[in-house]
């Protein structure tokens, strides 16, 4: 797998804003195709080093990229970006702020040419003052790159560290400001795919998975059976499969899934299995822990976890009727709570509602 190489310094102006036009949101691809391994997502982050100015405002407004050599030919706008002037110096002391996040094309970038408006200044001891632009950039600095090359299915951060002290230059005498933008870029893939299969296939299944700040990530099977979760940061999760309520097989998770940054985790090939007994569901409103729901059927517990949501569901309960038990995670302010004369219905779910601990 290519990673996005690190950039040496004659790259560091315009990789920038290449990637401040391209951008992509976390992998929430609910097609019924598997997730594309033509696209790549990018998200890019802008810091500053600080400069002895009081501000330092750049007009960022477009982007050309082209995947040939030619100079002249094949030069296109890499689309919509967040255009705009950008204070630099507000970007010191572990501020960043996200350029762009979407989804481009993979493949390898040979050229780009950063476009600025006309709206660059520098504020020096309280005076606003215009940034003139050399000329050789007002139509586009060009740059050509080596193997800069984006693989399909990952996700990259682009961490771009504007020099504001080297990129603001006085001209002499004339107390006026030239702005020839110096930007050390750094970057590297940050995230991982998971791979698998579902049979029987004659129904869809949803795969996802929950990220530790709670994004969802999730892809549909093909006709296959196949699924790929792409973008997912590094970790260790649990893959959810949900058949389509129709095919009468059962949820399945699969714990304990690595997931390394360029590397594809292949869970294999998962069985599903027809649905017995019903479900029981509720959510918890109040507790701000996690909460087990629990019911004892023929001396062992069936449990589960509350999500980010205080919902759960209690899947493959056997006809009949029991105690719902709800355990707050330890050291939580709530106490343990049951619900008797619970019924479950074999196919059917029993709803318990809202349920506030005590």
């Amino acid at each position: 797998m290519k990673n996005l190489r690190r950039l040496s310094s004659s790259l560091l102006m315009l990789l920038a804003i290449l990637f401040v036009a391209t951008s992509c949101s976390d992998d929430d691809d609910t097609n019924t195709d598997i997730p594309s391994d033509e696209m790549s997502n990018v998200t890019v982050r802008l810091v500053d080093a600080p400069g002895d100015y009081e501000k330092v405002n750049v007009d960022i407004q477009d982007v050309l990229i082209n995947r040939t050599d030619d100079d002249e030919s094949g030069w296109e706008s890499i689309g919509e970006i967040n255009a705009g002037v950008y204070d630099l110096l507000e970007l010191t002391g572990g501020a960043s702020v996200i350029l762009a996040e979407n989804e481009i094309p993979a493949g390898e970038i040979e050229q780009l040419r950063l476009v600025l408006g006309d709206n660059n200044t520098v504020v020096v001891d309280g005076e606003e003052l215009p940034l003139d632009t050399p000329s050789a950039e007002q139509s586009g600095l060009k740059i050509k790159f080596d193997d800069v090359e984006l693989d399909g299915g990952y996700s990259y951060e682009i961490i771009l560290d504007f020099d504001a002290e080297k990129s603001v230059v006085e001209a002499g005498e004339s107390g006026k400001y030239i702005l020839k933008p110096v930007i050390n870029a750094s970057t590297e893939v940050n995230s991982g795919r998971i791979a698998g299969a579902v049979v029987p296939t004659d129904y869809q299944v949803l795969a996802s998975v929950v990220t530790e700040e709670q994004d969802t990530i999730t892809t549909y099977t093909d006709d296959s059976g196949i699924f790929v979760l792409n973008g997912v940061p590094a970790g260790t999760y649990e893959v959810v499969l949900t058949p389509d309520e129709a095919s009468g097989y059962a949820e399945v998770t699969v714990p304990d899934v690595a997931v390394e940054n360029g590397e594809v985790a292949d869970i294999g090939s998962i069985e599903l299995e027809a649905v017995t007994g019903g479900s029981i569901t509720g959510t918890v409103i109040n507790a701000d822990t996690t909460v087990t729901a629990s019911v004892i059927v023929d001396d062992e517990v069936v449990s589960a976890d509350t999500n980010a949501d205080g919902a759960f569901t209690l899947e493959g309960v056997p006809a009949g009727t029991y105690i719902l038990t709800l355990t707050p995670a330890e050291g939580s302010a709530f106490g343990e709570m049951s619900i008797e004369a619970v019924e479950v219905v074999d196919g059917e779910a029993t709803a318990v509602g809202d349920i506030t601990l005590q």
